[in-house]
């Protein structure tokens, strides 16, 4: 880029000196001082150089009759004489530097820096071809700069200063319109990308805090759920607490069986297809696979965060962090078909988990989905063939085991105000089952130390103790979304059949308002129907 200074040769700043003939001129070039930039070009063979007040140099000829009075402006401090192509310079008074030494005389050389008087200015000495020189560039500016910063005597930090200040003078003073216009677009395209990156740095500042934030929510509910897993110091807490609530469920089963045999058959016959759910679910990142994890500390203990709950993170070491579930399924089909709600089978959809807010970073996956029957002494596993967008329902299927469960058989006649329904499922889950085991098998996990959420259980199979609760109840309201009906559950029932005094399905349990009798509330089995036919499967329909 070139620059636009004005050059001033010595001939216009003192009239009275004759101009030498040679086509190669000298140079001096002001690195500093109040000329800084600018150029004095030295035509005469006998120049006087002194420094007047302002600390500029002016240029007299020390043999003409205004010697004096040239000499007057200020300071004589050196003579130039031409010779041989160059100047010859005497130091006259007070002291003067080349290249850094302070000399008496000597010849000067192209590109010398020179360097007059305490006070003067620094400037540069050069030979070059007068027509040539017209117009400068901007490595000049530069490069005087960078001369000016090694040569001066100056300290080194006001050198750096002057020679910063200096050189952005020139910069915005000397050069043409188009780099000036040039380099405030430059320094304002980075002043918008350096205000952007801020915004993005502060942006992603408040999602980390907001995912962190989200993360420690979740583990406050894993830490809640731990809670649903039974202890060796909450057993005899379930079996004081519940057993009056499985009690009175009890006294009215039996009265269900005392008022019609043909209720107590329907239950009998379809116990052994109504069966107890368990899972868990966790979160892996979709890129990599990897799964999110308790932090754990050197003794392999979780590490707690700020607010108590345990650290999570896809690159944790502990065991995974799982959210647990229960619910109830029933057979249908060949028996290897079971009916649930979505709510059970897909549980993140309904489950307040704050991990599902971050974004499309993380996604949930089932670990493990177990099956026990009545009729069992082992699990099984399942998975979801289908759920569906439009009700409370899901198919799963086995997928281990041999022996297909005897399936329920679907209601044909519609249901009406008044009819009898019988609820079957797994109310509370594992305390129910728990409670109702016995004395002897709840001082036996208390001795065990295993009371883990998927050890008991396990137990509980082998011991014969999964069996659904039946409660009788009257229907209480129908639409085509829901049976209402007033038959005692609560939650762990979810899943479970209504079934009408045949033993015939009606409809899925899938919802309760505690506190308000006749507010539980059920799928019709029209809407299985519908997910079924999607599913492309038959089941066996109850004649007329």
């Amino acid at each position: 880029m070139l620059d636009k200074a004005d050059k001033q040769p010595i001939s216009d700043l003192t009239p009275n000196l004759t101009p030498h003939p040679q086509q190669t001129v000298a140079v001096l070039e002001h690195l500093s001082g109040p000329a800084i930039g600018t150029e004095t070009l030295l035509y005469s063979a006998d120049i006087g150089l002194a420094l007047d007040a302002e600390r500029c140099l002016t240029a007299f000829d020390p043999n003409g009759p205004n010697s004096e009075a040239g000499a007057g402006a200020g300071n004589l401090i050196v003579r130039l004489q031409r010779t041989d192509g160059t100047y010859h310079l005497d130091a006259a008074d007070g002291p003067v530097w080349i290249n850094g030494r302070q000399v008496k005389a000597t010849e000067l050389v192209h590109n010398d820096i020179i360097e007059f008087g305490e006070k003067g200015p620094l400037s540069r000495f050069q030979l070059i071809d007068r027509d040539a020189h017209s117009r400068r560039y901007f490595s000049d500016i530069c490069a005087d700069c960078w001369d000016y910063l090694q040569t001066s005597r100056k300290p080194i930090i006001t050198r750096a200063t002057l020679a910063l200040g200096g050189g952005a003078r020139r910069l915005f003073g000397e050069t043409t319109i188009l780099f000036r216009a040039g380099v405030i677009a430059t320094l304002v395209l980075l002043a918008l990308v350096t205000l952007q990156q801020n915004k993005l740095n502060s942006l992603q500042q408040q999602q980390l805090a907001a995912s962190e934030e989200q993360l420690d929510r979740f583990a406050q509910n894993l830490a809640r759920a731990q809670k649903d897993a039974i202890t060796s110091d909450q057993l005899a807490e379930i079996r004081e607490g519940l057993s009056r609530d499985v009690s009175t469920s009890l006294d009215r089963l039996s009265a269900i069986e005392e008022r019609a045999m043909a209720t107590e058959t329907a239950i009998g016959k379809s116990a052994g297809s109504v069966v107890f759910l368990q899972g868990a679910y966790g979160f892996r990142d979709k890129a990599s696979g990897q799964v999110m994890r308790y932090v754990v500390g050197p003794t392999g203990s979780p590490v707690a965060g700020p607010t108590g709950a345990p650290l999570l993170s896809l690159e944790g070491e502990g065991r995974i962090a799982e959210r647990r579930f229960t619910g109830t399924g029933f057979a249908i089909a060949d028996g290897t078909i079971l009916v649930t709600n979505r709510h059970v089978a897909v549980p993140w959809d309904s489950d307040d988990n704050p991990l599902l807010s971050i974004g499309d970073r993380l996604e949930p996956f089932i670990i493990k989905f177990l099956v026990y029957s009545p009729d069992w002494t082992e699990s099984r596993e399942a998975e979801l063939v289908m759920a569906s967008d439009t009700a409370d329902l899901a198919l799963l299927r086995l997928t281990s085991g041999d022996n297909p469960l005897t399936p329920l058989t679907i209601a044909q006649d519609p249901i009406v105000r008044g009819r009898s329904v019988i609820v079957m499922g797994y109310p509370t889950g594992l305390r129910s089952m728990v409670a109702r085991s016995g004395k002897a098998f709840v001082e036996e996990l208390q001795q065990d130390g295993r009371a883990d959420f998927w050890n008991v259980a396990q137990r509980l199979a082998d011991k014969g103790f999964i069996s659904p609760l039946s409660s009788y109840g009257i229907v209480a309201q129908v639409t085509p979304d829901f049976l209402v009906y007033d038959a005692a559950t609560t939650q762990g029932g979810s899943g479970g059949p209504v079934l009408n005094s045949n033993g015939e399905v009606i409809a899925i349990n899938a919802a309760i308002l505690p506190g308000y009798d006749g507010s539980n509330f059920g799928v019709p089995v029209e809407k299985l129907n519908r997910l079924i036919t999607e599913a492309g499967m038959t089941v066996p329909i109850a004649s007329n």
